[in-house]
């Protein structure tokens, strides 16, 4: 499913526009990036948290060349599942 999908789904669900479904959808993806960006996480309870992780500076290498080259530490988004996004899947 991909985003158009998703607010066709939403907008069927709660008798919306698709075009205020997509603008709902919109304004939820920027609230949790920009909340990211900040460093803080976003808890949604019964299906999940979205955090931000650190990774450490490390070697790695070059696919083309095989030459060694250093990755710098970067931040990165991760997505941990709720108990009940788990559980509605087994």
């Amino acid at each position: 499913m991909n985003k158009g999908e998703l607010a066709n789904e939403i907008a069927r669900k709660l008798n919306l526009s698709k075009a205020k479904s997509l603008e709902t959808l919109n304004a939820t993806f920027e609230s949790i990036r920009s909340t990211l960006k900040k460093g803080q996480k976003v808890q949604l309870v019964g299906f999940g948290t979205f955090v931000v992780k650190q990774r450490k500076a490390r070697l790695g290498r070059n696919p083309k060349t095989g030459e060694q080259i250093q990755i710098k530490a970067r931040r990165v988004p991760a997505f941990q599942a709720g108990a009940e996004l788990k559980n509605a899947l087994r």
